[in-house]
């Protein structure tokens, strides 16, 4: 479906890496022009150089997106640079303490990863939403997880709610602006071969080889895998699909 989105404005938060990264060049390759959020300035300004290197357009935003201010900021960037948002992949987000118990579980620890994982959400699709509405439509996919769809000792319960929180925000603000012509998807990867899932398992191969196992289709997923989805839900392609998320996972939940 190459060239599927040309002409396009697309917004990738925590595009410096994985499945950000994937994404950004994913909705490159398919013309669009790419606005890169993200804390990581040196691993945003790699995705952005990647992307002028396959002769694709795209910038970097230093954007921590548990700020208001910021993420403002970072959309009214995008639009005086490229004049308009159609796509909005709102991925940065970060990892959980593993295997942590409610009752062990700090305040502060679940505190910052509620204001990135879920308020960052929010906040970015406030701004996203209000842009869109003035241009009279747009497509807006949100990350969240496999912990989104069932629960997971494994990733932790700070974790896993604020997944599931992705997901509330997603169905409601589908329901919200359907008829704005705005569209809001999630995708719910799982096991998906990323730089944050390497240092976790660099000391534990025998834990990943059973995540692996325990998974129908026998592999861990890349993030190229899931940035398919991403441009998929941005694509025309779906212009009937709304309030869904898509399981990324290797068949995971269905078991």
């Amino acid at each position: 479906m190459e060239g599927e989105l040309r002409g396009k404005v697309a917004l990738v938060t925590g595009g410096s890496s994985g499945i950000g990264r994937a994404s950004a060049l994913a909705f490159a390759r398919e013309g669009a022009k790419v606005v890169i959020g993200d804390v990581g300035v040196a691993g945003g300004q790699e995705t952005v150089d990647m992307i002028e290197q396959a002769r694709g357009e795209s910038f970097l935003i230093k954007t921590d997106v548990s700020k208001a201010g910021e993420v403002e900021a970072m959309i009214h960037q995008a639009i005086e640079v490229y004049g308009r948002l159609d796509c909005a992949f709102n991925n940065a987000g970060i990892g959980g303490k593993l295997f942590t118990p409610i009752a062990e579980y700090s305040e502060e620890a679940w505190d910052r990863l509620m204001d990135i994982n879920l308020k960052g959400v929010w906040l970015c699709m406030k701004y996203e939403i209000r842009q869109m509405l003035k241009q009279g439509g747009g497509a807006i996919v949100n990350t969240s997880s496999g912990a989104g769809l069932v629960g997971s000792r494994f990733a932790g319960a700070a974790y896993s709610a604020s997944k599931h929180g992705v997901l509330g925000l997603t169905k409601t603000a589908a329901l919200e602006y359907a008829r704005n012509g705005i569209r809001v998807n999630a995708v719910c990867p799982n096991a998906i071969r990323t730089p944050m899932g390497d240092d976790l398992f660099r000391d534990d191969p025998q834990r990943e080889a059973q995540i692996a196992n325990s998974l129908p289709i026998g592999r861990w997923g890349t993030p190229e895998e899931v940035a398919e989805a991403v441009v998929w839900l941005c694509s025309d392609g779906a212009s009937f699909v709304t309030g869904h998320a898509i399981a990324v996972d290797g068949g995971y939940v269905a078991q």
